[in-house]
């Protein structure tokens, strides 16, 4: 360094020149930070930040590996830079359970490349990330954060070969480190050794290994070869040879590290006994060779023999594989090494006739990989956005894996050699089961199945005997597919069959196209048949396409005696509920996220859950769009984002099965005792919702039930509620419960919901003014009918009339009393009168026998009366008889005689 020049390193050494490279991870290198910490420390968890000091990033030999727990793992390095420069690094992110993101910082704690903060989940292997640097201090933090809230562990992000430029003129060259060499002067890094050969601290060139030895590649040294065993070689079938014959053949385990010549070592069993192949796949047959050949379009085949469609019918095409004698040409096999993730050229599955199987690989954590790749989908008929599936095809494979530790089976998606995302999960033992996924997009697919025998890599292979078998594999309405059967179809004048028109079906007895009539929707994929026309559900009508049902935010409920409309449009909008924070054991925070959107839109789905975390870097987020949908939401201020983290969204609820008052429909149980009682006279309409997504514990497909409900006083979108017994929404992982409050909830008014007071008559006015009755259970609608107002009679005019009334019968019977008390003193006076006169006649015999008054005489003289008669005896002398001439009888006693006589 005298001179000021820049000379080549020798063989053995490398140099950045002005950078520094990070290549060895036996420990942490000097000048890194690892931190680890839990964000929610500062809100009284402290026990949790407690647990988080062991949760940072492990080194691993060649490579650093992240957390996968809760807690926050930061690796820090702090650089001067004389210039601007480049710091550059490789990685490995292959779940996006875990945030992940790097960013760089000055010397003020101001980002730098904000920009470059959130990374993308990988595909294939590792792929490399670089980011300018300005000149002055930079400090680079890798930062990751798991929030998986599910069961399942996160697979761990993974950095190697990080390398800073700008630093300074290096003033020396750096030495290969064992198992690497630079066999040329000026070498900017070192090559790793082949396998089967080593080198030591420096090397210009590796050194093979002896013949009982072996060795990694990139090995320091070399390691005896192990005796051979059983669980170092594996089995396969060969191609069928003309006479239609296949081989069973037994291979050793490719890299061969075991030594057959070692004593109590297995040797490999004889290979050549001979079988029958088996027949060819459907959709095949055999041609003037013994290889299978597809049959031509409108024919189909069970394997045996191609056959031509009947007439008024087409093929149905797809792939079909059920007989595995070689391996189909759209079908590859390879390992992903589990120690360095990078793929190596052996197989790792291996046909074996009635099934597929995963061989043995070099390490027991080894990925062992097999891809089908679909060039496109041709529909019968196009899938329409308004539809209750947007179902472009699907593939359904049946398999089993068997194993002695906690072996995983991961199934993956790709779209168009992108996003490889996990799809389905199983670990451990599984029988023998069947497994569906809908393809919802028009584009070349690739399906991958990876079986990982254990996640911990140890030397030797202890776990061959753990397998996956895949036993038939069906992908439906493949491009340039083959048909193993045909279905009827609406012939043409050319004789060819063309689909029906959108919402139309094919007649079973005429074999033509017939609209399906209103109240029904087309059911069934082509690809399972011929769809048919299936009545809605209560509470919905079909679209005009035909293609689902749906409610139109009204609803007709029947009741005894009353029929209520109700209407709740606002319902159709979406609304979102969150559930309340949860922690994970670390102390993560984190809440149930839902949307939802009930009714509407033809039928449209309207509710939508983001995955952002991969959106970084201008990506756009995966989205899942459906009546009711579910994300994980991280805040903020967690995870220090500028929004929150939504991650793992999924829909519960593709289709709407109906609206109706019942607590049960389509074998969806919607428990009242969920939620508080509602009112008696008003029972909650529920809406049933079923998902097209299939899981392990959910083999039916999620489901959701939504209880609406009245109050009048909660007016617009109202309140959504989870069940308190299951503050995540769901009690068993696989139906879902929300209750919504709303005044939309209530039926509309009419004039059952609503009764008169009479008013009193006042100055001869009544009122009769209407008000609704208690509680009220109505919205909108009729409102109250205007106060009537009508003239009455007031009670003081009815208490002057019966005054009067009184008054003039009081005078009337006053006038009779003296009349007949009058007309009683005249009889009386009479009637003395004649018993005077009598008495005088019995002492004077020579008095008249009978004397008359004649009416009319003075009566005013004053009578003495020897006695008083009764008012009996009055009253019965005043109904005496008169006799015809005018004179009143009075029946008199002679002197002489007893008998009476009348004068």
């Amino acid at each position: 360094m005298q001179t000021q020049t820049c000379r080549p390193c020798a063989a053995g050494t490398y140099s950045l020149g002005t950078g520094v490279r990070f290549d060895e991870w036996d420990e942490v290198p000097h000048g890194f930070a690892n931190v680890a910490t839990n964000l929610e420390a500062d809100d009284g968890f402290g026990d949790a930040a407690e647990n988080c000091t062991a949760s940072k990033w492990v080194p691993l030999g060649d490579y650093v590996a992240s957390n996968t727990d809760e807690c926050t793992a930061t690796l820090m390095y702090a650089v001067s830079l004389k210039q601007s420069g480049t710091v550059t690094f490789e990685y490995i992110y292959p779940d996006s359970s875990i945030v992940f993101e790097f960013f760089v910082q000055n010397d003020q704690c101001q980002p730098t490349v904000e920009e470059s903060r959130w990374m993308r989940t990988t595909e294939k292997g590792w792929e490399f990330h670089s980011v300018e640097l300005s000149r002055g201090n930079n400090v680079l933090y890798w930062r990751t954060t798991a929030f998986s809230v599910w069961s399942k562990v996160p697979k761990p992000v993974l950095v190697r070969n990080i390398g800073i430029t700008g630093v300074a003129f290096t003033s020396e060259c750096f030495p290969c480190k064992p198992g690497t060499f630079a066999p040329a002067a000026g070498s900017a890094a070192c090559q790793p050794c082949p396998a089967d050969t080593f080198s030591g601290k420096g090397a210009t060139a590796c050194q093979p290994c002896d013949p009982d030895t072996y060795a990694e590649p990139g090995s320091g040294s070399c390691k005896p070869r192990p005796p051979c065993t059983d669980k170092d070689f594996f089995y396969t079938h060969t191609a069928c040879d003309a006479r239609g014959e296949t081989q069973l053949m037994y291979k050793w385990a490719e890299p061969k590290i075991c030594s057959e010549e070692l004593p109590q070592a297995t040797r490999l069993p004889s290979s050549g006994v001979k079988t029958r192949c088996p027949p060819c796949n459907p959709g095949f047959a055999k041609g003037n060779s013994s290889t299978c050949q597809p049959c031509p379009y409108g024919f189909y085949s069970n394997g045996s023999a191609c056959l031509s469609c009947p007439e008024g019918t087409e093929p149905v095409l797809g792939l079909e594989y059920k007989w595995w004698n070689v391996l189909p040409p759209n079908m590859e096999t390879t390992v992903l090494s589990g120690i360095n993730f990078e793929y190596k050229g052996i197989a790792g599955w291996e046909v074996a006739g009635d099934y597929i199987y995963t061989a043995a690989g070099a390490s027991d954590s080894d990925f062992m990989i097999l891809t089908l790749v679909v060039p496109g989908f041709s529909p019968p008929s196009p899938v329409l956005e308004d539809t209750e599936s947007r179902e472009v095809a699907r593939i359904t494979f049946v398999f089993e894996t068997l194993c002695s530790v906690g072996c995983e089976l991961y199934f993956m998606v790709g779209v168009n050699s992108h996003t490889n995302t996990p799809v389905e999960t199983w670990t451990g033992s599984t029988g023998k089961q069947s497994y569906t996924y809908l393809v919802e997009k028009n584009a070349t697919m690739s399906f991958t199945w990876a079986f990982q025998r254990t996640p911990y890599h140890e030397a030797g292979r202890r776990f061959t005997s753990d397998v996956a078998k895949l036993y038939s594999i069906n992908v439906t309405n493949v491009q340039g597919g083959v048909a193993s059967f045909c279905r009827r179809c609406a012939p043409q004048p050319t004789g060819s069959c063309a689909p029906c028109s959108p919402g139309s079906a094919v007649d079973p007895s005429s074999g033509t196209c017939r609209p399906c009539p209103p109240g029904t929707y087309l059911r069934g994929h082509p690809s399972d048949g011929t769809p048919t026309c299936h009545p809605c559900g209560p509470g919905t009508r079909s679209n005009q396409l035909r293609s689902l049902c749906y409610n139109n935010c009204s609803l007709a409920l029947a009741l005894p005696g009353r029929m209520l409309h109700f209407e709740f449009p606002s319902l159709g909008q979406g609304a979102g509920v969150g559930t309340g924070p949860g922690f994970t054991p670390k102390g993560l925070r984190y809440s149930h996220h839902f949307r939802l959107s009930l009714c509407g839109h033809q039928g449209r789905k309207m509710a939508s859950c983001a995955d952002n975390v991969t959106a970084g870097l201008g990506g756009p987020a995966r989205v899942v769009t459906s009546y009711v949908c579910q994300a994980i939401l991280v805040p903020s201020d967690v995870t220090g984002a500028r929004a929150a983290v939504s991650s793992q969204p999924v829909s519960l609820g593709d289709h709407l099965l109906g609206v109706t008052t019942s607590s049960v429909l389509d074998g969806i149980v919607s428990p009242p005792e969920l939620f508080p009682p509602s009112h008696p006279d008003l029972p909650d309409i529920i809406f049933f919702f079923r998902s097209n997504d299939m899981t392990q514990p959910c083999s039916g497909g999620r489901a959701t039930t939504i209880r609406l409900r009245c109050d009048p006083l909660r007016v617009g979108i109202g309140t959504l509620a989870v069940p308190s017994k299951c503050p995540e929404g769901t009690c068993d992982g696989c139906t879902f419960h929300f209750l919504w409050v709303t005044a939309e909830g209530c039926p509309r008014c009419s004039s059952s919901h609503h009764r008169p007071i009479v008013g009193a008559c006042i100055g001869g006015v009544q009122k009769t003014t209407y008000v609704w009755r208690e509680p009220r259970l109505c919205h909108g609608g009729d409102g109250l009918p205007p106060q009537v107002i009508q003239a009455c009679r007031s009670v003081d005019f009815w208490l002057k009339v019966g005054i009067s009334t009184g008054t003039g019968v009081a005078v009337l019977l006053a006038a009779l009393a003296a009349y007949f008390w009058k007309k009683t003193q005249k009889l009386e006076y009479k009637y003395s009168k004649l018993v005077m006169d009598a008495a005088a006649r019995e002492t004077d015999a020579t008095s008249p026998d009978s004397c008359a008054i004649m009416e009319g005489e003075d009566a005013e003289d004053e009578l003495l009366f020897a006695t008083e008669m009764s008012l009996f005896g009055k009253l019965k002398a005043l109904t005496a008889k008169r006799m015809p001439d005018g004179f009143d009888s009075v029946p008199l006693k002679t002197s002489s005689s007893s008998t009476d006589r009348e004068l």
